[in-house]
């Protein structure tokens, strides 16, 4: 097997991610400046900053038409393209109205991004490997954050254009994505499944591991003919895919009800909230940010040896004793010794390590090779549209029931996300795509679990 070659690959595809994740945060350290440059009423200055994360669900939604259609090295180039026009137009925008055009289809690539990239480097990886690789994703999401801030840090002194910079440093990782995406072959799966260019799959296949080529090519073409004897096969909303699609949207929404992306958006104000100065607060987010950094880390070295459902059942009793306390203190207003920041920073790491490292891995396992783009997109679709409610009620929610009721709700949330990894969640380590895909098409969930876990 050429580890390296496969290493290289997925860390191409990967790098994404970390364009998702810049594009993301970046707008937070330039967004006071455009509101004064265009002297933006509070309407077009919310709609500055979310216009993105409108694109970003857009894009995860039909994310996944381009990667069946085009290929998914093909979808992965064009996103490329659209984050470098992006940034490019963003930092070079003379109005507001082309600013938010700019910023619109970087969330466009954000969102297609999060659909097609998890999705090739499954396709790519070896089944003992395939956790760690697509985790890989995750944790340059997370580095790009990280980034983002500091370079935001760094530019932030560079003359009344710095909020330009900001934006247009990103083209530099852009155009590098680009350049190198050329260099990756074409999913094997979608040679085979969607385009029948068996001759090109077993080239590809050939250069992951010659010794397995063959089986591999047979194994692939088998499923992708046993699927297609249904007439329904090709349809995600049919009766024979209903179980992955259930878990795709149960696992993207426990993701978001456990409040992630509130208390990443919000953690300055959850902070002074409890106390703490401004400076303190600020200092507090940053460290959320490495802590989130480190235990991504942590999860993907550990995604493929203890599984992902050990991952989530550890992880989803620490959110919830991590969580209970927040609420507790808020209802007490116990707030001494920093109770609520330790509290929060071990909840970002138990999130980092479970739901962050394991999210785009399961979401891209769980499907059949005929459904896989569009059940990703759906998986995709679907966290980023929990993810822009969430954010979008949190400080309503807050004002109007309190921290202490706000997070009993994330708590009992989580609650149920453990029942769900308990009694539904398959463990799909080490076991091919072709093996998962049938056993989700022909078993019901609790069969399913008998045979996934021995695994």
């Amino acid at each position: 097997m050429n580890e390296r070659r496969i290493l290289f690959w997925s860390v191409t595809v990967a790098l994404g991610g970390f364009l998702f994740g810049f594009d993301t945060a970046v707008i937070s350290g330039a967004e006071q400046s455009i509101q004064t440059v265009w002297q933006l009423d509070v309407f077009q200055h919310g709609l500055t900053v979310s216009i993105a994360l409108i694109g970003t669900v857009l894009g995860a939604l039909f994310g996944g038409i381009p990667s069946d259609r085009f290929g998914r090295k093909n979808t992965l180039f064009w996103i490329g393209v659209l984050y470098l026009i992006s940034a490019l137009g963003s930092a070079l925008a003379t109005d507001w109205y082309s600013f938010l055009f700019f910023r619109f289809i970087g969330g466009l690539g954000v969102g297609a991004s999060s659909v097609a990239a998890p999705m090739y480097i499954s396709e790519i990886a070896p089944a003992k490997q395939r956790g760690r690789m697509v985790a890989m994703f995750q944790f340059n999401v997370v580095l790009g954050i990280v980034i983002a801030y500091f370079s935001n840090y760094l530019l932030q002194n560079s003359g009344p254009n710095a909020w330009r910079w900001m934006l247009g440093i990103e083209g530099l990782p852009a155009a590098l994505f680009v350049a190198l995406v050329v260099l990756v072959p074409e999913s094997p799966r979608w040679l085979i499944v969607k385009k029948g260019a068996l001759e090109k799959a077993r080239a590809v296949l050939m250069l992951i591991n010659p010794a397995t080529a063959d089986q591999e090519l047979k194994t692939i073409s088998e499923a992708s003919l046993q699927e297609q004897r249904s007439p329904s096969a090709a349809r995600l909303f049919s009766k024979q895919h209903r179980f992955p699609v259930m878990l795709a949207v149960l696992f993207a929404i426990f993701n978001q009800v456990s409040g992630i992306n509130a208390i990443i958006y919000y953690a300055p104000r959850i902070f002074e909230m409890t106390g703490l100065g401004k400076d303190a607060a600020l200092l507090s987010t940053t460290g959320v940010g490495v802590i989130n950094l480190i235990f991504t880390l942590i999860g993907l070295s550990l995604i493929d040896k203890i599984g992902r459902r050990i991952l989530m059942i550890v992880g989803s009793m620490g959110l919830i004793l991590t969580l209970g306390l927040v609420s507790w203190a808020f209802y007490t207003a116990q707030f001494g010794s920093l109770m609520v920041p330790l509290c929060l920073f071990a909840y970002i790491a138990f999130f980092a390590f479970s739901q962050g490292a394991v999210i785009w891995v399961f979401i891209s396992e769980i499907f059949p090779n005929s459904v896989r783009a569009s059940g990703q997109a759906l998986g995709s679709f679907t966290h980023w549209f929990m993810a822009a409610v969430i954010a979008f009620t949190f400080p309503y929610i807050t004002s109007t029931l309190g921290g202490g009721t706000t997070f009993l709700i994330f708590t009992i949330m989580m609650v149920l996300q453990l029942l769900f990894v308990w009694r539904l969640m398959p463990e799909t380590k080490g076991v091919s795509l072709e093996e998962i895909g049938q056993q989700t098409e022909s078993k019901e969930s609790g069969d399913l679990i008998k045979a996934t876990k021995v695994y």
